[in-house]
């Protein structure tokens, strides 16, 4: 079976992270927000942590692509369990890379809005993983996503890389 192609991957991406990446943000933005410092060095750890966030998601989504045959969407999951790259480290970087995203943008903003909103972002994450999207891993991958699953943590990434042997 065929890997999705670019044009699903462009449509998973609007309707997902570009919508809670920058229609969201746009929503909750407050210029007249005056909690966070509005300095330099705000600004600039805001750009660095979207920066980072921003080549961790565009790294998972190849990587979905290329190994995982199916898209980031939980409407075309993927077709092959995904342990190479930051996989091997904590099992959901692509999650974690727009949450650096949104972060960013809250402090490059200066809006505690958005960053309420990445808080939200996690939480409502982490519920769907552990309610829905686990249960689907385990049953599409079976035994190897439960071996991945055991060794390698959700989010807090493992100091060295995980190998699924036998797959």
């Amino acid at each position: 079976m065929e890997s999705p192609s670019i044009a699903k991957h462009f449509r998973d991406i609007l309707i997902l992270p570009f919508t809670v990446t920058f229609i969201v943000p746009y929503l909750l933005y407050d210029s007249k927000d005056l909690i966070i410092p509005h300095t330099l060095p705000v600004k600039l750890t805001g750009w660095l942590i979207a920066v980072a966030g921003s080549a961790l998601f565009v790294y998972t989504v190849f990587l979905f692509k290329t190994l995982g045959q199916g898209t980031l969407a939980p409407w075309e999951p993927t077709r092959k369990l995904i342990v190479e790259g930051p996989y091997r480290y904590c099992r959901n970087p692509m999650i974690s890379g727009v949450f650096f995203m949104i972060t960013g943008e809250g402090l490059m903003l200066y809006s505690t809005n958005i960053l309420a909103w990445a808080v939200a972002f996690f939480i409502i994450n982490t519920l769907y993983f552990i309610f829905v999207e686990e249960r689907s891993m385990m049953q599409r991958f079976g035994s190897d996503y439960l071996k991945y699953k055991k060794h390698v943590p959700r989010w807090i990434p493992r100091l060295r890389p995980f190998r699924l042997l036998n797959s």
